[in-house]
């Protein structure tokens, strides 16, 4: 008798790998209230009745959809100069929200975020997973009291922008934003990193 953990069945992994693409389609395109058990067995090609045997629950479906999207989330690589991986961080966060429809997935999360530990917790994970690289720059240059306050002012800047003005994030944006608020930070050291900051 061998030890080890069970392999699952390919078809069980494929059919999980497919409705939970399908499942993050609906909540990317169309928002939380289109994920329903019909309308991902319509998009998946899938039997509502496996798709209940693997998610009983609407929640069950858009928690392992985001889990998804977490684990499969990529950050733009960092070069080591700050204002530019500032910069293409949350450019690429700015795409997220107006092209990639991550707008509609927070709005969805924080909407419902009262109904109960597990929305809490996937609010957490988005907000963590979305944050993960600004947070690994900030971590190098900045002083460690100042990088929530920092993290906030930047991402939440861009939020706004995007998701409640409408409007582009440009190059010229991100640059006087970047300026502005790291104006105030202080340096995780002396010497070089201050100069950065300036």
């Amino acid at each position: 008798m061998t030890g080890g953990a069970a392999v699952e069945d390919p078809r069980i992994v494929r059919t999980k790998r497919d409705v939970i693409e399908a499942v993050g389609a609906l909540l990317l395109e169309d928002g939380w209230d289109a994920v329903t058990h019909a309308a991902v067995a319509g998009r998946s090609g899938y039997a509502k009745g496996t798709i209940y045997a693997h998610w009983p629950t609407r929640l069950d479906l858009v928690s392992a959809s985001i889990e998804q999207i977490c684990d499969t989330a990529q950050h733009p690589a960092p070069t080591g100069d700050l204002r530019a991986d500032l910069r293409a961080s949350l450019l690429d966060f700015a795409t997220d929200l107006s092209e990639r429809h991550l707008d509609r997935l927070l709005a969805g999360v924080v909407e419902r975020s009262g109904l109960g530990d597990v929305v809490q917790r996937l609010k957490r994970r988005l907000y963590e997973t979305g944050t993960s690289g600004l947070r690994a720059i900030l971590d190098e240059h900045i002083h460690p009291g100042d990088i929530a306050p920092v993290l906030t002012q930047l991402t939440g800047a861009v939020l706004v922008r995007v998701a409640f003005e409408g409007e582009r994030a440009t190059d010229e944006f991100v640059d006087d934003l970047i300026r502005r608020v790291l104006h105030s930070a202080r340096p995780a050291s002396t010497g070089a990193a201050t100069e950065a900051l300036r």
